[in-house]
């Protein structure tokens, strides 16, 4: 099989693609718009894209409501709620300040995508203003907006991201359990994994 043409320079890309229309440019803000507030306002999903010394990073975070909290229009608050603790986007934030966002809206063919910087804050009283159910998030990721726009809806359309038909059915993937048996050669038991799972979800949620 004959290796692929590769495309390696800006030239022959833009080549290729042409440039973007006013629809594709005019929509970018350096701030939180109030159109653009309504969106993060209305989204309890993104994926936080991060790059540390060892790659990148990219990882869901979700929260009842919104998953981001607008302090100003060039300031966004994402709480860091309770997971695995293997903190690889906070990792890569402490050294590498650079995120982009993804945000996704239920039901919605539009996204929205952030970019900036961020830092991170253990301060007590930042971290009690966040408290979900009477528990506060171990730290909060502030970042700087540089970059705010939509995404027109062609990629969750052509996906069919929210009708329902397409769902796929949870019992024909393999569980977390038994991905874990699997990677750990035994050493998990994927069944008691599986059924403990929901029982500590449901304690360790906020």
């Amino acid at each position: 099989m004959p290796s692929p043409v590769l495309i390696d320079s800006l030239d022959q890309l833009e080549a290729l693609y042409g440039h973007p229309g006013i629809a594709s440019t005019a929509k970018v803000a350096d701030r939180v718009t109030p159109a653009y507030r309504r969106m993060i306002e209305a989204s309890p999903f993104c994926a936080l894209a991060t790059s540390g010394p060892e790659g990148l990073d990219c990882s869901p975070r979700g929260d009842a409501g919104t998953c981001l909290v607008i302090q100003d229009e060039k300031t966004l608050l994402m709480p860091d709620r309770r997971g695995n603790n293997r903190i690889d986007s906070l990792r890569n934030i402490v050294r590498d300040p650079r995120v982009a966002l993804m945000m996704l809206i239920p039901g919605s063919h539009s996204t929205l995508r952030i970019n900036g910087k961020a830092k991170l804050s253990a301060d007590p009283d930042l971290l009690e203003s966040l408290a979900m159910d009477g528990k506060s998030p171990r730290s909060v990721t502030i970042i700087t907006v540089e970059e705010i726009y939509f995404q027109c809806g062609r990629a969750v359309l052509r996906a069919g991201l929210w009708d329902t038909s397409k769902h796929i059915d949870p019992a024909t993937l393999p569980t977390p359990g038994q991905i874990l048996e699997d990677m750990s050669s035994g050493e998990v038991n994927g069944k008691s994994y599986d059924d403990e799972w929901p029982g500590r979800a449901a304690k360790t949620m906020w």
